[in-house]
């Protein structure tokens, strides 16, 4: 196993000309993603998880140790991947906005600055066929410009011959909601087996929702080996990159929504034609702003100016990262505002809002039935230990951890002596990442979408374009 601080742009290079065949040839690209998971797969050390095809497939390629959505929620993450951009930054970053579970807030697209683009649009303008089988949620109605195919159908089998794709298949079997819609259908894995995180106390019904996981995973993982072999089947193999990943962290309470690393790390797995850099580890720091730029660049396509992220491969790849960075905003009908900032080893997350607890009242995650036992303990005191900090009813205004000596984030370093200087650099460069790109957290929402009307009480409206006149021969 080769295990690498960052893939050098000559070591990309080489793998793209070794495959090329003539000298128009672009790869093919291939996105296989899911939901809600943490990197709880075989290949990350994780014993419990039964993910034989995505092992493999990491065996055959890259593994990413330290990639990292841009919140713990899907909405402003997929707008993150879709342009390129910090949902912060263009006011995509309260989830979500196309439907409001609020009275006082109409549902509403954000509209985005006239140059940005869904970075398919770029692919499928220099021929590549684009596909997306099939949730879109970026914030705003996805463009017809967006996809050649934009359906539970589509599929790289219907671009012309030889055309190059780009390809998505998402698969929702590891969604937050499956933990309870799937609750009685039979387990993948045994629940005896199963190693609770040290946040959860020791129930049946909690071991029962964690084993729900892994089997939801182990599910998934068998639907991308479908993918994986459908690709064997059509000879594409040698021709296409292949990315697996997730579009935040995983499904369950103090995970979803959350800046902890629970809530915001993620598999990436990355497969190159030829299978080469085979059994490859990187600790470089990926974040999802730079998926668009990335695919842009191993395309052989100009990145955009306005893009915020940054080419982790291909021949415009950039310096690596020193900083990834994370928000959390409004959750369905809960205000709240949390920044976070983290290098390979520690995170800093600033409360704006340490009056409030971190376990909000989230509806929609109350059907979990885990969530009725854990409310419970809650209200007979029964938590042990670090079982009850993400029950307290207020937070700190800042946080700071050691992720490698503390994965779970339990240890709060900030008023450490020690620590001083490293929660300094960490203030610093929140204030210049929010100096550089814009943080609209701080707009109430309502007047957020005003300045997205010009002020008017309805969004913009294109104007009809006039019926020709008469022809005069």
């Amino acid at each position: 196993m080769k295990i690498l601080h960052f893939l050098s742009v000559a070591a990309i290079s080489a793998v793209l000309t070794s495959c090329q065949t003539d000298p128009g040839f672009r790869p093919n690209i291939l996105w296989i993603t899911c939901e809600d998971i943490t990197p709880a797969l075989g290949c990350y050390g994780d014993t419990i998880a039964k993910t034989p095809n995505l092992d493999k497939l990491a065996m055959e390629g890259v593994r990413y140790t330290h990639a990292f959505s841009v919140a713990g929620v899907c909405a402003p993450s997929r707008h993150a991947l879709i342009t390129g951009m910090y949902p912060t930054s263009t006011g995509a970053h309260n989830m979500r906005t196309l439907k409001i579970d609020r009275s006082d807030i109409p549902g509403y697209s954000v509209i985005l600055p006239a140059e940005v683009k869904c970075f398919s649009e770029y692919l499928r303008a220099t021929g590549y066929y684009c596909t997306n089988n099939q949730k879109t949620d970026y914030q705003f109605e996805a463009p017809l410009t967006a996809w050649d195919e934009n359906s539970n159908k589509a599929h790289w089998k219907n671009r012309k011959p030889g055309q190059p794709f780009f390809a998505i298949f998402n698969f929702t079997i590891t969604h937050e909601s499956r933990i309870w819609m799937k609750y009685d259908d039979s387990l993948w894995v045994e629940e005896k087996d199963i190693i609770l995180p040290p946040y959860y106390p020791e129930h049946p019904v909690i071991r029962r929702d964690v084993a729900r996981k892994y089997s939801n995973i182990a599910e998934m993982d068998f639907l991308v080996g479908q993918i994986l072999a459908q690709l064997e089947k059509d000879g594409l193999t040698d021709s296409t990159i292949v990315f697996f990943y997730s579009d935040h962290g995983g499904p369950l309470p103090r995970q979803k929504r959350e800046l902890y690393d629970s809530g915001i790390r993620v598999p990436l797995l990355i497969r190159f034609p030829g299978k080469h850099l085979a059994g490859t580890v990187t600790d470089e720091l990926v974040s999802f702003v730079d998926m668009a730029p990335t695919v842009l660049s191993l395309a052989g396509i100009p990145i955009p100016g306005y893009i915020q992220g940054q080419a982790f491969l291909g021949e415009q790849k950039s310096e690596p990262r020193t900083y990834i960075y994370a928000a959390r905003d409004r959750m369905d009908a809960e205000y709240d505002r949390v920044r976070a900032v983290r290098d390979n080893k520690f995170k800093y997350i600033y409360n704006y809002h340490p009056e409030l607890p971190f376990a909000q009242n989230i509806k929609y995650r109350k059907q979990m039935p885990m969530m009725g036992v854990l409310y419970e303990y809650d209200s007979l005191g029964k938590f042990e230990g670090d079982q009850q900090l993400w029950w307290r009813k207020t937070k700190p205004q800042e946080e700071l951890y050691d992720t490698e000596a503390d994965p779970c984030e339990f240890h709060n370093l900030a008023d450490d002596p020690a620590c001083r200087d490293k929660i300094n650099e960490m203030r610093l460069a929140l204030k210049q990442w929010q100096a550089e790109f814009g943080d609209k957290g701080s707009i109430p929402e309502a007047d957020l979408i005003r300045e997205m009307w010009a002020g008017k009480d309805h969004p913009p409206v294109t104007k009809k374009l006039k019926p020709p006149g008469k022809r005069i021969n």
